[in-house]
């Protein structure tokens, strides 16, 4: 009995000494890291500035390094524990909101932002990811949504809706967000759809017409609607 009562305590204190480790390599990794909210939004703001630059240079290796140190300023934020975007408080949602650009205006890559685009003569409402975003660790380029304005004509899905994620391909020099987002339409139009748009479905355009936002909000995005909560 007293062997194992013994044992166990050891191992208790194995377990707290590998805790403190752990606790000291953070703190060593992330000393550089702002460790309030009023803090790090402008030092967020600078590294979307960073990470902007890098994108237009066609540098993916130090996008990729930007979007860590993001991820790493949240999970300080959140003493290091998961679920740095599991809901609208949480470290993450915060920091892509505070820094997301203003609605209506083409954001910087690694901003978050609403804006709308023109792509053969459909208008599209464009939500497009930041740092944050869902395919961010692993893809180079960002994902996006795309929404119809003018739900009487046709577009590129029949429900008035359709998203992008898990883009491939090696970054492009001067490629601006909203070309971006153009280019991806435009090659979705041509090669999946046959060049041929479609109808939206009654039951969404209905729909819309029962949930659209009033004029003054019309521009306003909900970047949750297609996602849900996610434990990053």
């Amino acid at each position: 009995m007293t062997s194992r009562t013994d044992q166990l305590g050891f191992g208790d204190l194995l377990a707290e000494a590998e805790r403190q480790n752990d606790c000291q390599r953070q703190d060593r990794e992330t000393a550089h890291l702002p460790g309030t909210m009023d803090e790090a939004v402008p030092y967020l703001h600078g590294l979307i500035a960073k990470h902007h630059a890098a994108m237009l240079a066609a540098d993916a290796a130090t996008a990729m390094a930007l979007r860590a140190e993001a991820d790493l300023l949240a999970t300080k934020l959140n003493r290091f524990e998961l679920g740095i975007l599991a809901g609208p408080d949480a470290p993450g949602c915060r920091l892509d909101r505070e820094t997301r650009a203003s609605d209506g205006t083409v954001p910087l890559w690694g901003q978050a932002g609403c804006f709308e685009i023109c792509v053969l003569d459909m208008r599209v409402l464009i939500e497009l990811e930041g740092l944050f975003g869902i395919c961010a660790s692993v893809c180079p380029w960002p994902g996006f949504a795309a929404r119809a304005i003018d739900w009487n004509r046709p577009f590129l899905s029949e429900t008035g809706y359709r998203s992008f994620l898990g883009l491939s391909g090696d970054l492009q020099p001067n490629l601006t967000p909203d070309q971006f987002v153009r280019n991806v339409i435009t090659a979705h139009i041509v090669r999946d759809l046959k060049g041929k748009l479609l109808p939206i479905k009654p039951q969404y355009r209905d729909r819309h017409q029962q949930t659209a936002l009033p004029p003054s909000n019309a521009g306003h995005c909900v970047a949750e609607e297609s996602g849900g909560k996610r434990d990053r």
